[in-house]
């Protein structure tokens, strides 16, 4: 690794790890997972106590029992709530709180690459996609598992496995990487971190919605990761051809992240950053 690039490293490192944004980062995701099943267990303790509000559903056919015991029945209700959360609003705190690594810093002329003296753009550009997208997906891993512990305590029935949490932590977390590698290559692309964050934002949010109410399979389609973590997660079992083919849309997502990196490197190298002006920005 040239000395270029390990300066690239450790400048990221120290923004980010030796900054507030890590750990409000941290903790929102790990809060989510902690906070998401016992949201569930409340709401289902909160309708048991509404004796009064029996009967008007009772009236409008919904037995209130049966909805409560499916609200505290098992961890696999908590953990799967647990991944639309992570995936929602803990993506989103993600994207906003690395605004200045995706192209902020640029239009802060607070980053310059002087390639007369002899500096790439790939030491500016590879750091970046190693730090960031790799610990959103070790958050989001930890968020699972700390869901499942909080489920088993408050859930009647645990029906979720080690290796089912796992999974469903892997997927969530390649859906981060996903939408964080995309949110640095069009914001250092552009230079435009606000608008890169937009656009990454609300794809996220519309774009699960409209897989979700639609026919369309979620297998190799990597901006349905989100939707097809919750599913895994409430399904006890897998086939071995279903996790080949789980297998192969993570791939699939690895190699447009790949691509997203490579669109960047690209584009950072054409493009000029403008350095102009004579104020000072550190």
């Amino acid at each position: 690794m040239s000395l270029q690039t390990k300066a690239g490293f450790k400048k990221e490192a120290i923004a980010f790890f030796r900054t507030s944004k890590f750990i409000t980062i941290a903790l929102v995701i790990l809060g989510l997972g902690a906070l998401s099943p016992l949201l569930i267990t409340g709401l289902g303790s909160f309708m048991e106590s509404m004796d009064d509000w029996a009967g008007v559903y009772s009236d409008m056919g919904m037995d209130i029992s049966d909805m409560t015991n499916i609200l505290r029945s098992s961890t696999s209700i908590g953990v799967s709530s647990t991944v639309g959360d992570i995936t929602g609003v803990g993506l989103m705190v993600f994207l906003l709180l690395i605004m200045k690594a995706a192209g902020g810093e640029q239009k802060k002329r607070a980053v310059i690459i002087p390639r007369s003296a002899g500096l790439r753009s790939f030491g500016y550009i590879f750091p970046k996609f190693i730090i960031y997208p790799l610990s959103a997906f070790a958050l989001a891993i930890a968020s699972m598992f700390v869901s499942w512990g909080i489920s088993c305590l408050v859930f009647d029935y645990n029906d979720i496995t080690f290796n089912g949490v796992l999974l469903g932590g892997i997927l969530s977390g390649v859906c981060l990487m996903f939408y964080v590698c995309f949110h640095l290559a069009l914001g250092t692309a552009t230079g435009k971190a606000g608008m890169s964050a937009a656009v990454c934002i609300g794809a996220s949010l519309i774009l699960p919605n409209i897989f979700a109410l639609t026919t369309t399979e979620y297998m190799f389609n990597p901006f349905a990761l989100d939707v097809l973590a919750g599913t895994i997660v409430l399904r006890p079992h897998l086939t071995g051809a279903e996790l080949r083919d789980i297998a192969a849309t993570i791939g699939f997502a690895l190699a447009l992240m790949v691509l997203a990196y490579l669109i960047a490197l690209f584009a950072q190298n054409a493009r000029k950053i403008d350095n102009s002006g004579n104020e000072l920005e550190l």
